[in-house]
């Protein structure tokens, strides 16, 4: 039933066939093998959208599929590094090939390399590797993979772009210490998401004369290997946003920083 070669897992598009593939939405999901992403992929495809779960981890990404195919969910899993350039030339042959154009981006992708348990800012002595790592991952890589991949997204009807990001790259909320994670100084993460949001403000302005919408989505803190134990939020509370934001409508926002349907300051 399941075939795996080095790069595809799973992929039913071609026995689908190209019509079926032009009606129905297609989404790449970076880090989809699990958590947010994971539970990303499983609400987009309960919508109806054709799923393609980019995984770093090969066998946690079987798994993911296997998952969402018994529960009648369309999706394949594609070999990812979203550090590897090359990954992104090969994604973007796939996707060109088997659909023509991809509706939805999801970037998702991310890495947390501080140890912040006490809230104790380290600003001083974080150092330049832990700083260049995050921001490889958490930045410029993807900027490099939406430029990629931004010609498909123009072929698309609508397509949509989510940056996942967090309330902790907003600098006005950062400025204010009444702010519930004010101590909360990370300066690594904090800043790459900062900077991420500012790829989205600066790319829906360019874009604003198409169809295609750019957001950031801030999950909330949701209880993922990332988040820990302690969050508040379960997985299906912490995609909400960036769905939301995948499936925007034609009069929908772009340019904006969101969590569920609030408005958050930059």
């Amino acid at each position: 039933m399941y075939t795996l070669n080095s790069t595809l897992y799973n992929s039913s598009s071609s026995k689908k066939g190209k019509k079926y593939m032009n009606e129905i939405k297609v989404a790449f999901i970076t880090g989809a093998n699990r958590g947010l992403g994971f539970e990303t992929a499983r609400s987009l495809g309960k919508n109806g959208v054709y799923v393609i779960l980019g995984s770093r981890n090969n066998v946690q990404g079987i798994e993911a599929v296997k998952k969402l195919k018994e529960e009648g969910i369309d999706c394949c899993m594609f070999s990812f590094d979203i550090n590897q350039t090359s990954d992104h030339k090969k994604i973007y042959t796939y996707i060109e090939k088997e659909f023509g154009k991809l509706d939805i981006l999801v970037n998702n992708a991310a890495v947390l390399l501080e140890d912040n348990q006490e809230d104790k800012n380290l600003t001083s002595s974080t150092s330049e590797t832990i700083i260049r790592k995050t921001f490889e991952t958490n930045f410029f890589s993807v900027i490099a993979l939406t430029q990629t991949l931004l010609p498909l997204i123009h072929k698309a009807n609508a397509g949509r772009i989510v940056n996942v990001s967090s309330s902790l790259g907003s600098l006005t909320r950062h400025s204010n210490p009444d702010w519930e994670f004010y101590g909360c100084k990370m300066i690594a993460y904090n800043s790459s998401k900062t900077a991420l949001n500012a790829f989205t403000v600066h790319l829906a302005h360019e874009l604003k004369e198409t169809k295609i919408k750019v957001n950031s989505a801030h999950p909330g803190w949701v209880k993922t290997d990332m988040g820990g134990e302690s969050a508040p939020l379960e997985l299906k509370e912490g995609v909400k946003t960036s769905v939301r934001l995948a499936l925007l409508p034609e009069n929908g926002p772009t340019g904006g920083f969101y969590h569920l349907e609030e408005s958050l300051p930059w």
